[in-house]
């Protein structure tokens, strides 16, 4: 398999993370021809992409799906499959720092940090074929990889072919922003996008945000 560039490659670059990759962008993929007309071109292979595409692929319509980056989107890659399994690991170990509360041994010492992100990335790889480009091949999803530019009201353009649809479906989310705060470019900073490929526990951690996705990152890492 050839190496991936960023922004495909996740460090640590390991089997798990490799496997990853290979079920969301695998290297070695080879785009359908374009039909003459879709009835549904769906732009974004996240949550909301994925089930449109699927949900309409199901029903008998002829679907195109468009993703850039790697297939799950932001759920399975940087969102609700890391995030639950670090607040899961982070629980075990508070609930075995704390078993005197209710009567139970007392661990000592701290969880192992670099252990828990083997899990998570383990837990991560092991369903990533649900989201695969494959997988939605075989669901009669026509899967194109590449970057998406619609040219005309019924016409989008990907890796040098033209699709043209009836209706379009535009489900490409949100990328991470870093506020510009002064001298946070100095000091360097995790977004959702980087944070999951830590493989040592910081000293210390400053949460800026207090969404979902920061309360869930502040409560796991303070346990």
């Amino acid at each position: 398999m050839s190496e991936p560039t960023a922004p495909l490659r996740i460090e640590p670059w390991d089997e798990l993370n490799r496997e990853l990759v290979a079920q969301a962008h695998p290297a070695s993929w080879q785009n359908p021809t374009a039909r003459d007309r879709y009835n549904l071109v769906v732009v974004g292979g996240g949550t909301a992409g994925l089930v449109s595409a699927a949900g309409a692929a199901g029903l008998g319509a002829r679907v195109a799906l468009i993703e850039m980056h790697r297939m799950g989107g932001d759920c399975l890659n940087f969102g609700c499959v890391p995030s639950k399994a670090l607040l899961r690991a982070a629980r075990s170990v508070k609930d075995a720092t704390s078993g005197a509360e209710l009567g139970a041994p007392v661990a000592e010492g701290p969880g192992d940090f670099s252990r828990a992100m083997e899990r998570m990335r383990r837990l991560r790889a092991g369903i990533s074929h649900h989201d695969s480009a494959a997988r939605f091949r075989d669901l009669g999803v026509d899967v194109f990889l590449g970057r998406a530019r619609f040219v005309a009201a019924d016409a989008v353009e990907v890796a040098g072919q033209r699709l043209e649809y009836k209706r379009a479906v535009i489900a490409t989310g949100a990328r991470a922003l870093v506020p510009p705060i002064p001298g946070v470019k100095e000091v360097g900073v995790l977004t959702n996008e980087t944070i999951f490929e830590l493989t040592e526990l910081p000293e210390s951690l400053l949460v800026i945000g207090g969404g979902p996705i920061g309360c869930e990152l502040a409560q796991a890492f303070a346990r």
